[in-house]
């Protein structure tokens, strides 16, 4: 039977008393769906989980996105497509040079932000897999774009509930000097539009959807869009919304990405952290759904 302890006053709670390696009746399933509803993060320790079992528990979750780095034809991947490798190793599990495109790129999630908010259909879960983890840092962070929600002035509620964002992976890699994209990434990469406020269909709470591949907002000039983008990530990032991840190995977090933040933090790339990341499709458009 799943046993939740929460992690933090207004969100994340440890579950314990389930196996995801095995196959969960549909009791069991609606548990967690609903645990992640209050709680919106979930951390399960001891899973040791082969990436087969990682996948099947994560596609009763929903269907399961491929990862987008393999826009390139000489790209060689590490894993299978539905894992995104969220690690600092080559395809050979050699840990990547300094220089590397995948490692320059990668620092980008040092950045706040949503998974899969710059595509037009953004996901809905992300379940990521500790195998292997440095001695020290690494950790990560979440922030609950629910609570950072409730805490606006209702004013600032009411000017920004109506407002549709433009997200892109460009606008988050620019942010850190990061261009190197082919044209073909380029045009793949295109900004899509998402709902700066949005209700959450399990629990029926408002929230902000955030993220540092929103560059624009529909209908605004782009320097004040950007000043309000950024006003509202500072304050949704203050201390008392967030929660830091301090990884032990075989640990699988998972987190909903329709409320919340994260970010990975620093730690001693030379030393090898292999992550594996399924991500569960929301199905819908954020425009589909009520603000």
């Amino acid at each position: 039977m799943l046993a939740l302890r929460p992690l933090h006053p207004l969100f994340v709670a440890e579950a314990t008393g389930v196996s995801l390696a095995e196959p969960l009746t549909a009791a069991g399933l609606a548990e967690i769906v609903a645990a992640l509803d209050r709680f919106a993060v979930l951390v399960f320790p001891d899973q040791d989980l082969t990436d087969a079992q990682q996948i099947a528990f994560s596609e009763r979750l929903g269907p399961l996105e491929t990862t987008v780095k393999a826009f390139r034809p000489d790209h060689r991947a590490r894993l299978d497509l539905h894992l995104s490798d969220v690690s600092n190793l080559d395809e050979n599990n050699a840990v990547l040079a300094a220089d590397d495109r995948r490692r320059m790129n990668g620092l980008g999630n040092r950045l706040w932000h949503t998974d899969s908010s710059f595509k037009a259909i953004p996901a809905r879960y992300s379940l990521l897999s500790a195998r292997t983890i440095p001695d020290a840092g690494g950790e990560t962070e979440f922030a609950d774009l629910r609570a950072a929600w409730d805490a606006l002035d209702p004013a600032t509620q009411a000017r920004i509930a109506p407002l549709v964002a433009e997200h892109s992976l460009l606008t988050s890699r620019a942010t850190i000097g990061f261009t190197d994209f082919s044209p073909e990434e380029v045009a793949r990469l295109q900004p899509v539009p998402q709902r700066l406020v949005r209700t959450h269909p399990g629990s029926g709470r408002r929230s902000l959807y955030l993220a540092s591949h929103a560059g624009s907002i529909r209908g605004m000039p782009l320097p004040e869009a950007r000043m309000l983008l950024l006003e509202l990530m500072e304050h949704a990032t203050q201390r008392q919304f967030v929660y830091t991840h301090r990884w032990r190995r075989h640990d699988l977090v998972i987190w909903d990405d329709r409320c919340t933040l994260h970010r990975a933090r620093p730690y001693d790339m030379r030393q090898p952290r292999d992550m594996r990341r399924t991500t569960v499709s929301d199905q819908v458009s954020s425009l589909e759904q009520a603000a």
